[in-house]
């Protein structure tokens, strides 16, 4: 099939951008989006013309550096699915297809489909880790934890931090992705003497990198391709507000 595409083309983080109308010609079903991209700029760079410049690592929905808005929505149509595991057969033949960068201040665009995530590493930084020195690598049964508190904790650990969730929202609201790193540290026992700290150093961060803020209309766990919970985001609220209570900002 022949599609018709619309990519966003920025030379750096300084110029300004344009959409610009590119054709994938005989593109197999059966091809992934970034196959079909790979496609595209061969051809691109077969006539000496700059390719399209697009982040991809593993190919397999764990990395989330695939970020890109496909007709307006984070990694496309495909619920649960990042864009290099979204396949052409969603896609009929003449159709078109916008692709953009993820839209947020705090992602600035370095070219074309990239953009600057360092923000969230900032966020992970802050807090999203435990600190304790637990020596050598203890028996996986040495500590008991309750098989709910274990479930919620690898739920909230599915998130790859791709950033579809600050995409999506209204506000570019990090609170999804800040929510699930806090959470599961929070549901485990090892993560419980640094709680209070935690929440509120990588809240404190996440408001100074420019994100902003959750008004719950639920577009971040839509389009998020681990489907991440957004209850997770009333339990780090509740965090926060005993981290306030217990005056953790005064410890810091």
């Amino acid at each position: 099939m022949n599609l018709n595409l619309k990519v966003w083309r920025q030379k750096n983080e300084t110029s300004e951008g344009e959409m610009k109308s590119y054709v994938a010609k005989d593109v197999s079903p059966d091809m992934s989006f970034l196959e079909m991209l790979d496609v595209v700029n061969e051809e691109l760079i077969m006539k000496g013309e700059d390719p399209i410049a697009f982040d991809s690592d593993c190919r397999e929905g764990i990395c989330g550096t695939c970020s890109m808005v496909v007709n307006g929505v984070p990694h496309g149509p495909q619920r649960g699915t990042t864009v290099c595991q979204l396949h052409m057969r969603h896609f009929k033949d003449g159709d078109s297809i916008a692709i953009e960068p993820w839209r947020a201040k705090p992602f600035p665009i370095l070219k074309d489909l990239i953009t600057n995530r360092q923000a969230f590493d900032r966020i992970l930084q802050a807090g999203g880790y435990i600190s304790v020195n637990t020596g050598n690598v203890g028996d996986a049964n040495a500590l008991p934890i309750a098989k709910d508190k274990a479930d919620q904790a690898m739920d909230a650990a599915a998130c790859i931090g791709c950033g579809a969730c600050v995409a999506a929202c209204k506000n570019a609201s990090a609170m999804l992705f800040v929510s699930a790193k806090v959470g599961h540290l929070g549901f485990l026992p090892q993560g419980q003497p640094e709680r209070d700290r935690r929440v509120w150093r990588m809240i404190s961060q996440m408001d100074k990198e420019g994100f902003g803020n959750c008004t719950n209309t639920y577009a971040c766990e839509s389009v998020c391709p681990k489907r991440i919970s957004a209850m997770f985001i009333s339990r780090m609220n509740r965090d926060y507000a005993m981290a306030v209570a217990k005056g953790e900002c005064n410890n810091l």
